[in-house]
This record gives C-alpha cells, structure tokens and sequence, in this order.
C-alpha cells in the first residue's frame, strides 16, 4: 500500500473554512495579510502542510497571493473579496461540511450523470483538461492523497467541460465534502493499488463513452463508478 499523509485528512480543510469563514464574514479584506504559516497552524491544531494545501486553493480562486522567503512581500495576502457567485460559492462549500454523507453521494449522482449525459450530446465539448488529469493519474509512484487530488480535478473537469456554470459552482462548493469521504474510504481500503487500478480503469471508461457520444453508458459507467466506491470503502456503514 502507499504512504498515507500523517494527519487527519480534513486538516486543511480546517484552514480553509477559517479563512473562508473570516472572508465571508469580512473579518478579512483586501490588502489584509494572513498569519505566518506557523502561527495559522499553532492556533488551528494542524500541520503546515495542510495550512499551505488550504493557500493553494485560496490562490487557486483568486482570493489571495502568496509570496515565498521572508520580508514584506513573503507570507498571503488578501487580494479579493468574494462577491456574488464566488461568496455563495464559499457558503456552499462552508456549509457543506454538516451535510449528512448520503445526501452529498445522491447529489453527486444527479449532477455528475447530467454532466456526462450533456457531454456525451455535445460535439463540440472539450476533454483535454480530464484527459490531462487521467494521463496524471498514470504516473508511477503517486501517494494516494495525490491521486486522489487528481481524482477530484477529473471530475470538477467534466463538471466545468459542461459549460453549465451553476453545476460547475455546485461541483466546487461540494468540493470539500466529496475529498473528505474520498479520503476516508482510502484509509479503509486494504489494497489501495488495485482500488486505484480499478478507478484508473474507472475514469477511462467514462471518458471513452462521452467521447463516443454513448450517453446511456456514460451515465450507468459515472453512477457506478460513485456507488461503488461508496459502497467498497464501507462509507454506507459509517
């Protein structure tokens, strides 16, 4: 089996949401700078590691700029503050982490079969961003967390390749909430190499029915695909 990361899997996302809380609620505002990697990690019991997994999606979005070394210009700074679709997209997000684990699944099967559906229908759609994440997912010697960060860009492509930009909203904001179950059924799983063979082979499966305009298959292929690593990680118990 691969390397598992030392910490609780939703540690980041403990950073996020305090950023994200403090963003929404106006506590930050542009021009403000974070606290120092260390001080953000002390004060929220988690690691820097996951303090700059959070950075990384904040810049991502365009909420704030980071700067390496050491001086004024080091550390993360404030450079937007969520408006409009972006603040509903962080209360999403934010909210989603009370949600119930079942109702999360059913959502992501009502919006990902809609989503190849519409692909499979549409011969002008764009798959190079999930045939990238697909080719990534190839490389030998990922870890688990890696592959499952690969994981979740294959999927919000699709989402985003659908050109409906209220799902691919709703993609995003369920961001959090999906990696986490992800990551808690691949601490379950016993033989993680043939889990990620099989969800290699998985994703291949999806891409090639939308490619081929097959949208029956493509719909059946993405539903079990979600059911069944459901299902396998033995989530349906928890």
């Amino acid at each position: 089996m691969q390397n598992r990361t030392p910490e609780s899997p939703k540690a980041w996302e403990v950073v996020l949401e305090h950023i994200e809380r403090g963003l929404i609620d106006g506590r930050f505002a542009p021009g403000d700078r974070l606290p120092a990697e260390r001080e953000l990690a002390a004060s929220l019991g988690v690691g820097r590691s996951s303090v700059r997994e959070a950075l990384r999606v904040l810049e991502v979005l365009g909420l704030v700029r980071t700067g390496t070394g050491s001086g004024p210009a080091a550390g993360a700074i404030i450079i937007a503050t969520p408006q409009g679709g972006m603040a509903a997209l962080l209360r999403l997000q934010v909210a989603a982490q009370g949600f119930p684990l079942h109702d999360i699944v059913e959502t992501r099967l009502l919006l990902e079969t809609a989503v190849v559906e519409s692909l499979a229908a549409d011969p002008d759609r764009s798959l190079a961003v999930a045939l990238a994440a697909l080719d990534a997912m190839d490389r030998p010697g990922l870890t688990a967390a890696d592959f499952l960060v690969l994981d979740a860009q294959f999927h919000l492509s699709l989402a985003e390749a659908s050109g409906n930009v209220v799902v691919a909203a709703m993609m995003g904001g369920l961001r959090s909430s999906i990696e986490a179950y992800v990551r808690e059924g691949a601490e379950r799983i016993a033989d993680w190499d043939a889990a990620a063979a099989r969800l290699r082979a998985e994703h291949r499966g999806i891409l090639d029915a939308v490619a081929s305009g097959d949208a029956a298959t493509a719909r059946r292929r993405i539903s079990d695909h979600i059911t069944g690593y459901y299902a396998g990680a033995a989530l349906a118990r928890s």
